[in-house]
């Protein structure tokens, strides 16, 4: 376990290792000794105090805190060096001396290197010296250094254990950390109810966050390599300058203080307005409004105020102008939209001068958030300052709205990003979980950089908790954009699960966190609800996700239980309290479904039996967050996470059940696998896909009855074929297909019992083992096509743009994605110029035919969102995405990030049966495509496109793999 943290978190170029090998590591702590760590006094206070965070993590492995010097000793076998180049006389003479190279390093932004070097000075024999381009530099080498020797980001905010040692070191180097892709980086803390209680729990009983827990944020954010945030803004939190500490804390981390999108000029107006225009009412008395169009001198004062008062911190200055707490700009005396776009520039214009004259030069960044109401004023002439950077936001759901043209790309003050792995608002919050799929902020941050939005990258996170893993990616990308590839998200789940929990577990955490991922791309647990997924079609769509869940959650607990004690409290927080909170939100979701289901099929105590499981899913999921709140860690995280908070939005609660009295009675029901109730249609079976399917025998009372089922066919197997019946059986029927004669056939189950005879028919499809060995593509089966869009045959790459793969990406394995993203649409002759993807298919049928397409719903609010379809020669269908981020619960935007797809529909011609070849081409790039569904006949209604159709190269098993749940076997 000791090597959890024995890799740097980005690694370096074979040439910069390469002198480790040859040359000795450096001990830090050495025979009970630990190495003098030396700082000059007049290097920056952040340096000198990450010089302090140096000291503890050396103590935290090796139990000896070194000694912090400011005077360079005038004997010492071995020293730290620490220095900012320019503010360090130590680090400045090495540089003069030629004995440390910061060619790549110097002039740079928050660059560091790290390199032993012998004989620094007079009588010091051997130093490891960290010299950083500017403070932050400094201090991320700092903090560097104490992740290789063990000491994660996570240690406090998720109690990930330090490996003690008796002998601490750290490779030679050199060690070099080039500058950052984008320049600020950081979080925004919102929506921070449970933050705010257990801040006030645990941290600070006299405060709703304050310098205490500041303290702990600026801490982690300095170590996860980031420099910048937007504090707690809500009327439960209290607002960043109340306390005065915060702002001095904040210049003495080096951490850069900004403000969101409706707090313009670090003005709060939760907390601030009020009071402000208490002192400042109207000459008749009244209080003044937060309106511009009718207070320009009240609200323009009360910005002054605050930029004269944080004028000597580093500070982020948002320009423009939003209402109170998040709401829509108010302008009683500019009603049309012009208006609007001259008011904001006189506000722009207002802001500028008073940043000039209270601030000056050091008034920078200036930032422009052009969110919600604000980005159609924006589009509509809003005139922004050249050196202001431009902040586009996401759709709140990951999914980003408007990307800089190229006039914007060449902006001086550049463009950054503000984007939701938190989020509350329309059409559904998500507050609770971690569940933005990493592939998918991989896909969007990736298109981000290209469009060079690399100023800024402002991450909202909640309350912090639950979001580490995604948070410590989305960091790791703002440094590094080009660390991670299409093919290897997964290898940041490795590598960062290895230095939590030790390399031996790496692979197997990512794994599960993959398929945590994958699940929540189905549908998030936040967003669940009633009657979502079908639990008659598709082997019960929503019982094969359940198995799924608990099949996962199985392998969470196998591995937690393989862990040494010390890691178990991290393992919880990290890895398993999201699956088994995730898992129990689907489960009582599914047996509340169940149980209406029954109410409409006339179960008895089946009925009851789905409503108990229902509601004991839910005590369960309650149990969980407790244990999580009140013994993890010693009940360190009181309050700290709570779906069903009471000021914000909720996760999905306790759904309702129905109950029926006890009856002395009994009867026999069936209910066969795509039918609510009955069996009117068949149980279908291909030899292609060789599927099982089910029928749920049940009892319409509550007294045991007698049953049994009996085949037409003696190759037509069961799973059980009869006993003694309280409430229900689920029977799985499957086909001895060697035994069967090649054909069509329509044989039939009988269910007999309580005095009653049911008959289930079967349509079996057999075109014989030669068939199934020679198809070639996809074989259309059930009346349907479903492929897996990562599947293609062949890839056309044409005038420089393709479809490139992405793990990880959508609801099952991988998606395809159109790229370059910063490619010019092409609208005609698609077939000759446009990249395509070529499925080959095997229809059974001739007809026309409805295709869907399953997107991830991409937005470009300046342009369109399209992709083709065709078959074989015939002229490719142009299918027109949602484009627009409305904001409205209901309509096209919503389904589709409730989804996480957008389904898009054509028709295509299959001229007779046979093989022939569906054409996948891009119109607009960035597009990606999950799954491709063509219903020739059969198709019934799911949430999720159907199990993928039999391919001899992709998906050459069983189509539908039993979907019970454990407690329904």
């Amino acid at each position: 376990m000791a090597a959890a943290g024995a890799a740097p978190l980005l690694p370096v170029t074979a040439a910069e290792a390469a002198p480790s090998a040859r040359r000795p590591d450096f001990p830090l702590l050495r025979d009970g000794t630990a190495v003098d760590v030396f700082v000059d006094a007049t290097d920056d206070p952040a340096v000198i105090r990450a010089a302090g965070d140096l000291r503890a993590d050396v103590e935290r492995v090796g139990g000896v805190r070194p000694r912090l010097v400011h005077t360079v000793p005038p004997r010492a076998e071995l020293l730290v060096l620490l220095g900012t180049i320019g503010a360090s006389p130590v680090i400045d003479r090495l540089v003069a001396q030629r004995r440390l190279d910061v060619s790549r390093v110097k002039g740079r932004w928050e660059a560091s290197v790290t390199q032993v070097v012998d004989r620094p000075l007079p009588g010091v024999g051997r130093a490891l010296v960290i010299a950083g381009s500017d403070r932050r530099g400094t201090v991320y080498g700092v903090y560097d250094t104490s992740e290789r020797i063990g000491v994660s980001p996570w240690y406090w905010w998720a109690d990930v254990p330090v490996a003690r040692r008796d002998t601490v070191t750290v490779p030679a180097g050199p060690f070099v950390r080039r500058e950052p892709a984008v320049r600020y980086r950081g979080v925004f803390i919102n929506d921070e109810q449970n933050l705010t209680t257990w801040s006030r729990r645990t941290q600070e009983p006299d405060k709703n966050i304050g310098p205490k827990t500041y303290e702990r944020v600026f801490e982690l954010l300095l170590r996860l390599k980031a420099n910048y945030l937007w504090p707690a803004m809500h009327p439960y939190s209290d607002f960043f300058n109340k306390h005065r500490e915060n702002p001095e804390l904040a210049e003495r981390y080096g951490i850069v203080i900004g403000s969101s999108h409706p707090e313009a000029m670090l003005r709060n107006g939760v907390h601030e307005w009020q009071p402000w225009a208490e002192e400042h009412r109207s000459p008749d008395g009244t209080l003044p409004v937060y309106d511009y169009t009718v207070n320009p001198a009240v609200i323009s004062d009360y910005w002054r105020a605050r930029a004269r008062q944080n004028a000597g911190y580093e500070s982020s200055w948002t320009i423009g102008m939003r209402g109170l707490h998040d709401s829509a700009l108010e302008t009683k005396h500019a009603t049309t939209v012009p208006e609007k776009v001259a008011v904001m520039n006189d506000i722009i214009a207002d802001q500028r001068r008073i940043l000039a004259e209270e601030v000056g030069p050091a008034a920078e960044p200036q930032i422009f958030i052009p969110y919600k109401e604000v980005l159609e004023l924006y589009n509509a002439g809003v005139e922004v300052p050249g050196d202001v950077t431009l902040i586009w936001p996401d759709d709140n759901h990951g999914n980003m709205r408007q990307l800089p043209d190229e006039s914007e790309r060449r902006r001086p003050g550049g463009n950054g990003i503000y984007y939701h792995l938190s989020y509350w608002g329309r059409p559904r919050s998500y507050l609770w979980l971690d569940t933005t799929q990493l592939s998918k902020v991989w896909q969007e941050l990736r298109r981000v950089h290209e469009h060079r939005a690399d100023r800024m990258w402002i991450f909202n996170v909640g309350d912090i908790k639950s979001i580490e893993t995604g948070l410590s990616f989305c960091l790791d990308m703002a440094w590094d954009v080009d660390r991670w590839g299409p093919g290897d998200v997964e290898d940041f789940l490795v590598e960062w699960a290895g230095r939590q929990f030790g390399r031996r577990y790496g692979s197997e955490i990512a794994a599960i966190r993959t398929e945590y991922y994958r699940l929540a791309a189905q549908r998030r647990p936040e967003f669940i609800d009633k009657a979502v997924f079908s639990t008659v079609h598709h082997g019960d769509e929503a019982g094969r996700r359940m198995t799924d869940y608990e099949q996962l959650l199985d392998r969470a607990r196998r591995l937690g239980a393989k862990l040494p004690e010390a890691y178990r409290d991290a393992y919880f927080q990290l890895v398993e309290y999201p699956v088994h909170g995730a898992y129990l939100m689907n489960a009582k979701y599914y047996w509340a479904d169940r149980n209406a289901l029954a109410v409409r099929q006339g179960r008895g105590a089946g009925m009851n039996r789905f409503a108990d499981l229902a509601e004991a899913a839910h005590a369960e999921e309650q149990a969980v967050t407790r244990r999580y709140n009140t013994e993890i860690a010693g009940g360190k995280w009181d309050g700290i996470v709570n779906p069903y908070p009471s000021e914000i939005p909720k996760a999905p609660g306790r759904p309702a059940v129905t109950r029926i009295p006890r009856q002395e009675t009994s009867g026999l029901g069936v209910a066969a696998e795509g039918n609510e109730t009955g069996a009117g249609r068949p149980l279908s079976f291909s030899s292609y896909t060789r599927d099982r399917r089910f029928v749920d025998v049940f009892n319409t009372g509550f007294l045991p009855l007698e049953w049994r089922a009996e085949p037409s066919a003696p190759w037509i197997r069961l799973s059980t074929s009869g006993g003694e019946l309280t409430d229900q059986v689920r029977v799985w029927a499957e086909i001895d297909w060697p035994r069967v004669p090649q054909g069509t056939h329509r044989p039939t189950l009988t269910f007999t019992g309580a005095g009653r005879s049911i008959e289930v028919p079967l349509l079996v499809a057999d075109d014989g083992e030669r068939a199934r060995r020679r198809a070639r593509g996809f074989v259309e089966a059930h009346g349907y096509v479903s492929i897996d869009a990562a599947h293609f045959d062949r890839e056309v790459p044409r005038g420089g743009t393709r479809w490139r793969l992405v793990r990880g990406l959508g609801r099952r394995t991988a998606a395809v994605e159109a790229v370059p993203t910063t490619a010019q649409p092409i609208t005609e002759d698609l077939t000759a110029r446009a990249p395509e993807l070529r499925y080959r298919v095997r229809f059974s049928t001739a007809g026309t035919f409805p295709v869907t397409v399953f997107r991830l719903p991409s937005l470009d609010e300046r342009g369109r969102r399209r992709l083709a379809v065709g078959l074989d020669d015939q002229p490719p269908t142009v299918l027109s995405g949602q484009a627009i981020a409305t904001g409205n619960r209901g309509d096209a935007w919503a389904r589709n990030v409730e989804e996480g797809v957008e389904k898009l529909t054509a028709r295509v011609t299959v001229s007779a049966p046979g093989e022939h070849v569906l054409r996948l081409f891009m119109v607009d790039p960035g597009m990606a495509v999950d799954q491709i569904v063509i219903d020739t006949g059969g198709l019934p209604a799911s949430h999720l496109a159907p199990p993928e159709s039999y391919h001899r190269v992709f998906n050459s098993g069983p189509a539908v793999a039993p979907g019970v749940a454990a407690q329904d076997r």
